[in-house]
């Protein structure tokens, strides 16, 4: 156990931050694996603008890795043009 207050405090407060980092993580990957199963190219290409959004903020975050980031996107507007 910490023996700082510092430390107990930041303790605290990384545990804050993994929960809220872990859902927006999971809700990025649940929009995305909504996004994959849609078959119409009308509807995925008005959704793309809102998941590439949401993506680059995790990114900006940090909570996913810029080029997790940069393939998902590719991957989806992939997708979206295949339709």
């Amino acid at each position: 156990m910490a023996n700082h207050k510092s430390s107990i405090k930041r303790i605290r407060a990384n545990e804050k931050k993994r929960l809220r980092n872990r859902y927006y993580a999971k809700t990025m990957r649940n929009a995305v694996k909504s996004f994959r199963l849609l078959t119409g190219k009308s509807e995925a290409a008005e959704k793309l603008p809102t998941i590439v959004s949401l993506i680059d903020k995790l990114a900006k975050k940090q909570i996913i890795h810029k080029n997790k980031a940069a393939n998902l996107k590719s991957k989806l507007a992939h997708k979206v043009n295949t339709l």
